[in-house]
């Protein structure tokens, strides 16, 4: 029975025997209790089915041709390592020398043949089902390390808003007109890092994905225009001229607005970070048929083909050439691929394109709601 035409299923487990009276018996066993089962008649075959069938636990006959059970077990090891699933080994008698080597090797149990059908499934029941248990802690240990990784990225923003502002407050020779200014700044970056909280903990499925509004409509060029007001005073601060480009129409699209809003506000950090003392252009156009695209472009540096490569994997560092003894650390980090899985989650894409004349260009595009 073919794994993808299984829906709902107990686990998948190959069973590896030269003889396939033994291979029809373990078989109707195991399926009959509702598991997925892939039989293969040698060591060689394993190997081969093992990458593609990602068996939930192997039943490998300890005594055949060519390849035993012990080589396909050193193989195996030696290929999968850590992530290799449970193996109970096949064995005619108690030999207490061999068992020993097995359970060396790494197998976790054994199973007598001719099969007691009884203790066959009752084994492969608890191997399988602690296997399984033991999947889905990894799998909520990696949700929750991701959705850390996330709330702390996001809020880095408006938190260093906040900050910024603070700072601002208490610089000598503050004019008394531009602290309205920047309290309202402290206030917006504040609600916004309590909203991200609110979406990250609350606007959540069952399994801990985002849900998303089906009936989402957002006009780019207000966006771009928050984005503009919020950091237009930052901006300066780093030596940053912005200029916004928009269409004369609305450019209403099919997206959640919060989300937008994040990913341009994670773009333009990563330019007063790395592209200081330039312009910037961020721009609302449209893009492929039924999209339309938010560009944020600077003149900054630019990447190298290889730097390009590796832009949006997580945790790459890289370095950028500099006359400089101290060579300034440039970092695609988190945050642009935490960025660029965001968008494509809602349905938009994000990449990078060189800007003509030198620079960087970060491409956000999104469904056209029109």
């Amino acid at each position: 029975m073919p794994f993808s035409h299984v829906q709902d299923y107990k686990g998948r487990v190959l069973i590896v025997d030269d003889q396939q009276i033994n291979l029809d018996a373990a078989r109707v066993l195991l399926e009959a209790q509702g598991y997925v089962v892939r039989c293969v008649h040698s060591g060689e075959d394993a190997l081969a089915a093992y990458p593609e069938f990602h068996p939930d636990l192997i039943l490998l006959d300890m005594m055949m041709p060519g390849m035993d059970g012990f080589d396909v077990m050193a193989e195996l090891t030696s290929l999968f390592e850590d992530s290799l699933s449970p193996v109970l080994f096949v064995t005619a008698a108690h030999d207490e020398i061999i068992l020993e080597r097995a359970f060396a090797a790494g197998v976790v149990d054994f199973v007598t043949r001719p099969y007691i059908g009884r203790e066959l499934v009752a084994r492969v029941n608890a191997h399988l089902g602690l296997k399984l248990s033991n999947d889905r802690l990894k799998r909520t240990a990696k949700d929750r390390e991701e959705l850390v990784n996330l709330v702390a990225h996001d809020l880095k923003n408006p938190l260093s808003s906040v900050l910024f502002a603070a700072q601002m407050l208490r610089e000598d020779g503050l004019s008394a007109d531009r602290y309205p200014r920047y309290f309202e700044i402290i206030e917006d970056a504040a609600s916004d890092a309590v909203a991200y909280i609110r979406d990250y903990l609350e606007s959540r499925d069952p399994n801990g994905k985002p849900s998303f509004d089906p009936n989402a409509r957002t006009d780019l060029r207000e966006v771009i225009h928050w984005a503009g007001r919020r950091y237009l005073e930052n901006l300066q601060q780093h030596g940053i001229a912005l200029s916004l480009q928009e269409p004369n129409v609305p450019a209403i699209a099919h997206f959640e607005e919060r989300v937008l809003r994040r990913v341009v506000e994670n773009l333009i950090t990563n330019v007063i970070k790395y592209a200081p003392n330039a312009p910037m252009v961020i721009a609302v156009r449209r893009g492929a048929p039924d999209f339309w695209r938010i560009t944020v472009t600077d003149n900054g540096p630019g990447l190298s083909d290889d730097q390009q490569r590796r832009l949006f994997k997580p945790f790459t560092r890289f370095h950028k050439d500099s006359s400089d003894e101290q060579t300034e650390l440039l970092s695609s980090g988190l945050g642009l691929s935490l960025a660029k899985r965001t968008i494509e989650e809602h349905g938009g894409q994000l990449w990078y394109e060189r800007a003509e004349g030198g620079g960087s260009t970060f491409v956000i595009e999104v469904p056209d709601a029109e």
